[in-house]
């Protein structure tokens, strides 16, 4: 008996040792090819088994293999799958993933996207593998609601009629681009996100850069950048089926297909979807069809052309006019449905409020490596946009008495208003639906060169130029049964006169802006550790007005070109204190031209607003950042001072019957100031944490004068504003985020992640700040949201196949998002509520 014991652990020992020397413990370190920059969370798994890792914050990974030699495969979205040989135990040292998409070099070059440990920034990056994760039915802006300074909303609620905040700053003031080419409109600054509704679907990063941020354009930005990178041509053939399905009738269904690269170096991919629902609020009925092309061609061993277009083709009806809490709440949808702009004619939905927009935008990107050390990046662009919102003329629709019901927001009753114009005969009608159009024509080009002079030494520099004529006017649509409608604006040579169905009225005029610039940033590796860059830039901002619609003249009449010389300089440095730690500074000054709409005041004159003048911004910002293998955090500490900024708006009228007013300040100085900290950590391979928190100070600090507007141009009033040490309206002060995100089998995924916003405050009636001594503007309660998603990867057939779930607002909690002033109590301040519980499920089908 002993002998077979003493046997028996013999053996077991055997097994062990041979177990222990027939595996392998292999290193290495993981980036893209794209940005150089390490791939977090990129899956590494010994071929033939289930054994595998996932690479930490900085890319780096430790396996143990089951076997002493054998195959590695490594993943990572967006990256095409390699496989490494191994044989003992190794330290592969980097190991480079080559990006799936050919055709991004050139965009990265032209979109100056930052480089963690080394470009001195705030910044935030969203791969497309978290937007698939977690977009749902949300508005595309609200993807980045997590990221430290950002406030998205859905704003009325309508498709696409999002806004968001960064720093406190609206979306005039914040530079968005596409690929590297800016999107924010010519004349305003603002950025429709309905023209943008299929960008979730092919975005292949968004980075948000808060602050000064690294984009080299001539003409910076004042809160931040944000960078979206779409994706370009598939190096992969294959492609994948998508379709959707959420609350209020959503339903979304597309297709992408993907050539892959051939043999003489031609790649081709397309996508397409088809989108529609019933809208969360009342009367917010929605359509479109999203479409991405994008092309490639390798010339040769130096040159490569890629051509892009996309675009959004979309209508909807929209929540416009606000309304007051006790309005709301009144109401029998309840107060984050209803919605006083929209109604029944002959039995069908019909709006008030109404948008239908189409804009594609078209980019041919040419790359030049001219040699190892530089290339030249160019794009020329284009964009065409046409459509309109909805106006009305008269004071029946919308007034309590046309309404279906006793409560003022009630489905209006455009029936009776139609019988009534019928009864009008030869009178005409006495309300109308019509129009505001907006059309436009925009070219620019964009070029970069870069050149790496030495090991140390980085210069980079281009041509930012673009021209751009904006079309507006008045168009009738619908005369509600009447026989012809006589416009009431007697400076028109349309007063007077019967106006039928397509008949132009009360504006007619182009907005015509020539901005050309040039800019150059030096970047010096003084050490592995320390690096500073100086940037410059240096442009002029030409305005004109071509106007169609005066009485006094037949034909058109072109106003004095107008001329703003703008520029901009900022620098900054980086140092690693060690692997783990950085610190960096930035500091900036620019001077920035107003937008069109603050030079040219009147919608009917030619004159220039001899106020108008540059805005001039200064801003510091230094921050540290801490890499460990599991903790990854940033804190960052901000100060910009904003001096001259002109604003434009509009509100609602004393009544419901009255006009919109419109105003003009110039001469606005703003301080913003605050601090931001970020943070990750991997508790495991399979689950992580995130957090986020947001403490800002904004405040206003000058008084100002206003001019007031009506609904057709005409100054009713100039006003007094006392602004100075208000709260920075529009957007939350305060904001924190918590989300864990967990991987409960191989290909399996939830997360679960919590939003507040608080600190906020009303944007403040310019009409009502007459006086020093009145109280700040409302402070809007304070709210918390959770979402939870999932997300499960099986074979389905020969396809690999996605299943995602989402739930935004899991607890249907019910709070304000967007809110305007009056007297600074909650009585009168005129509201937006957010969406409540909301949900999706959605199917992928890779081939």
């Amino acid at each position: 008996m002993k002998n077979i014991y003493q046997l028996l652990c013999a053996a077991a020992v055997f097994l062990c040792t041979s177990a222990l020397f027939s595996q392998s413990t292999i290193k290495g370190k993981i980036i893209g090819s794209d940005f150089s920059e390490p791939l977090p969370g990129a899956n590494i798994i010994e071929k033939g088994t289930s054994n595998g890792t996932t690479t930490d914050f900085d890319g780096n990974f430790t396996i143990t293999t089951q076997a002493t030699s054998g195959e590695l495969v490594i993943t990572y979205v967006g990256y095409t799958t390699q496989t490494i040989t191994f044989s003992g135990d190794q330290d592969f040292g980097v190991i480079t993933l080559e990006s799936s998409e050919v055709g991004l070099q050139e965009v990265q070059i032209i979109a100056s996207v930052a480089v963690d440990r080394k470009t001195p920034v705030a910044v935030s990056t969203v791969k497309a593998e978290e937007i698939a994760l977690k977009l749902s039915t949300q508005e595309f802006p609200e993807i980045l609601k997590s990221t430290p300074g950002v406030y998205a909303t859905r704003a009325g609620g309508g498709y696409g009629d999002g806004r968001i905040n960064l720093r406190g700053f609206d979306s005039e003031n914040v530079a968005v681009m596409i690929n590297g080419v800016p999107v924010n409109d010519m004349e305003n600054g603002r950025v429709y996100w309905s023209n943008w509704a299929g960008l979730g679907d092919v975005t292949s990063t968004m980075q948000v850069q808060r602050g000064l941020g690294a984009s080299k354009v001539a003409v910076p930005s004042v809160g931040g950048t944000i960078n979206i990178i779409t994706k370009s041509t598939d190096a992969e053939a294959g492609g994948n089926i998508i379709s959707s399905i959420g609350n209020n009738g959503y339903l979304k269904y597309g297709m992408t297909y993907s050539t892959g690269l051939t043999s003489k170096g031609f790649a081709a991919t397309v996508s397409a979807a088809k989108i529609s629902g019933d809208g969360y609020v009342d009367g917010t009925e929605f359509s479109g069809f999203n479409y991405f092309v994008s092309l490639s061609q390798q010339l040769n061993d130096k040159n490569r052309l890629t051509f892009s277009a996309f675009g959004a083709q979309q209508e909807h009806g929209q929540r416009y006019n606000r309304s007051t809490i006790s309005e709301l709440q009144a109401t029998e949808s309840g107060p984050r449905r209803a919605n006083k702009d929209w109604g029944y004619k002959n039995g069908e939905v019909y709006h008030q409020s109404f948008n239908f927009y189409h804009k594609p935008q078209l980019s041919l990107n040419h790359l030049w490596e001219i040699n190892d050390n530089s290339a030249l990046s160019t794009a020329l662009y284009a964009s065409f946009g046409s459509g309109g919102g909805r106006r009305d003329e008269g004071n029946k629709i919308g007034a309590s008495d046309y309404r279906i019901g006793s409560s003022g927001l009630q489905p209006i009753d455009f029936d009776r208003i139609v019988d009534e114009n019928i009864a009008n005969g030869a009178s005409g009608s006495t309300d109308i639906i019509s129009s505001s159009r907006n059309s436009h024509e925009w070219y620019g080009i964009l070029s970069t060169y870069k050149n790496s002079l030495s090991d140390n030494l980085t210069i980079s520099g281009g041509l930012d130029t673009r021209y751009y004529i904006g079309s507006h006017w008045y168009e009738v649509d619908d005369l509600l049964g009447g026989q012809f409608f006589l416009d009431n604006e007697s400076d028109t040579f349309a007063y007077g006169k019967p106006l039928k169905v397509g008949d132009r009225y009360n504006k007619d005029y182009d907005g015509i802006v020539l901005r050309y610039g040039l800019f150059g940033q030096a970047e010096y590796q003084l050490t592995d550790d320390l690096n500073f860059f100086l940037a410059a830039d240096v442009s002029n901002s030409n305005y004109k007005k071509k106007e169609f619609m005066n009485s006094e003249i037949t034909g058109s009449r072109t106003s004095d070109a107008v001329d703003f010389l703008g520029f901009g300089v900022k620098g900054g440095g980086n140092y690693n204190l060690d692997v783990n730690n950085n610190v960096f500074v930035n500091v900036g000054y620019f001077s920035k031209a107003p937008f069109v709409i603050s030079v040219f005041l009147d919608e009917d004159t030619l004159d220039a607003n001899k106020d108008a003048t540059n805005e001039k911004v200064f801003s510091v910002e230094v921050g540290y950042g801490f890499r460990g293998e599991k903790l990854s955090a940033n804190v960052n500490l901000y100060r910009t001072s904003w001096l001259d900024k002109a604003i434009n708006g509009s509100y609602p009228g004393a009544t419901p019957e009255a006009d919109r007013i419109y105003y003009n300040l110039t001469g606005m100085d703003a301080l913003h100031q605050g601090i931001e900290i970020d943070l990750r950590y991997r508790l495991s391979d399979d689950l992580t944490f995130t957090g986020m928190a947001s403490i800002g100070d904004w405040k206003w600090k000058s008084d100002v004068s206003a001019i007031i507007r009506d609904q057709d141009g005409e100054e009713i009033d100039v006003v007094d504003v006392f602004a100075k040490d208000l709260k920075v309206g529009d957007a939350a002060q305060t904001t924190f985020a918590l989300g864990a995100n967990y991987r409960f089998a191989d290909r399996s995924r939830i997360y679960l992640d919590y939003n507040y916003a608080g600190n906020m405050y009303s944007s403040y009636l310019v009409t009502s700040r007459g006086s020093a001594d009145l109280p700040d503007t409302w402070e809007t309660p304070a709210y918390g949201l959770f979402d939870i998603g999932v997300s499960h990867t099986f074979d389905l057939g020969s396809f690999e196949a996605v299943l995602n779930g989402k739930i935004n607002n899991v607890f249907n909690t019910e709070y304000i998002s967007d809110s305007n002033d009056v007297d600074g109590t909650a009585a009168s301040a005129l509201v937006y509520y957010g969406a409540g519980r909301t949900y999706s499920v959605g199917l992928k089908l890779n081939f």
